[in-house]
């Protein structure tokens, strides 16, 4: 492992770095990529941020997005910079199977891996690690790791807050979670003061719906919500078919959990979709139901206590039904 002592030496001359992130990634995902990518060019170093998979529209606009390289669309160049790379930075992810299968190259790689999370029980395929399952972003942890660390904090600049003030923004659901501490509004104090527009960027993230998503979230509301009272408990259920009908794109199904979370007697939400490959969940809950563990124990996944996900290579109904069996298990906790 490096000590932080070694890992300055690294930086103090520019070097060949990768930044890459979560498969289909959100706005803490490309935030934090993007926001040290930003700060890394500035040093003078040769950086490419590479996504294992395409992400949604409404971040596009990011800093630094057009120089995004998506590894599925660009293989051949993605495996080059990977096998070039003096340093590969792991942003939001602490798996290397979170990466599909960007994680076979990232693992056989000679290049020093530096990982930057905050999810729990990270595998052990990093040669440093900035890691507290305490932060609500990534991007959170990207700050602390530039201020507090490598003590640049005059190179947060107006690009590099306004991705960071994105990425904690969006996975603190617009700073409601209860992980979004007094540290955490100083922070966007400071991202807000560095050049973050913050009304700007939450019109860019959030106002920016295609019609066909607007109905599509019409349509999961209207028709594939259910809710059981007995277990305090809402599931939307979606089809492939309403996928293709509506012509939902990545990003589309994002958030859409919450919407089920958002009654005052739910307290905990399953958005189910049925995907070309398998079948996957996302969980939402309030308070201290353990969403996280419903994930892992059945669904092999995992994440937050209250924001968690998982999948199955069963049908839509056999998940459904499965989840369904899992709550009477659960019961005590969600009536408390």
């Amino acid at each position: 492992m490096l000590d932080l002592v070694q890992l300055k030496e690294l930086l103090a001359s520019p070097k060949k770095i990768v930044i890459t992130t979560h498969h289909k990634p959100d706005g803490d995902a490309m935030g934090s990529s993007l926001g040290l990518y930003n700060y890394l060019i500035q040093l003078g170093h040769h950086t490419t941020v590479i996504t294992p998979t395409d992400y949604p529209d409404f971040l596009a606009w990011l800093p630094g997005n057009e120089e995004v390289i998506i590894y599925a669309e660009q293989l051949e160049k993605s495996a080059e910079l990977i096998a070039a790379a003096d340093i590969i930075f792991c942003l939001d992810f602490n798996a290397l199977s979170r990466i599909n299968e960007m994680g076979v190259l990232v693992g056989d790689s000679s290049a020093y891996k530096i990982m930057i999370d905050h999810h729990l029980e990270p595998a052990d395929f990093d040669d440093y690690r900035h890691w507290d399952i305490n932060a609500c972003a990534a991007a959170q942890l990207v700050y602390d790791f530039i201020v507090n660390q490598l003590h640049r904090p005059d190179l947060i600049n107006k690009d590099v807050a306004t991705c960071l003030y994105t990425g904690i923004m969006t996975d603190s659901a617009s700073f409601r979670l209860p992980n979004t501490s007094s540290t955490v509004h100083r922070i966007v104090a400071d991202l807000i003061d560095a050049g973050a527009v913050n009304y700007r960027i939450h019109e860019l993230v959030y106002n920016s719906a295609s019609e066909n998503r607007l109905r599509f979230l019409g349509h999961c509301l209207a028709n594939c919500l259910e809710v059981l009272p007995e277990y305090n408990t809402a599931i939307i259920a979606v089809n492939n078919t309403d996928l293709k009908n509506f012509d939902v794109n990545t990003g589309d199904t994002e958030g859409v959990v919450n919407y089920a979370l958002s009654m005052s007697s739910i307290k905990l939400a399953a958005f189910i979709v049925e995907r070309s490959d398998r079948v996957k969940l996302s969980l939402r809950s309030k308070g201290e139901f353990p969403a996280n563990e419903i994930c892992k124990k059945y669904f092999d996944g995992g994440g937050h206590r209250n924001a968690a996900g998982g999948h199955s290579e069963g049908t839509l109904e056999q998940v459904v039904e499965k989840f369904k069996s899992i709550l009477p298990e659960y019961k005590k906790l969600l009536k408390q």
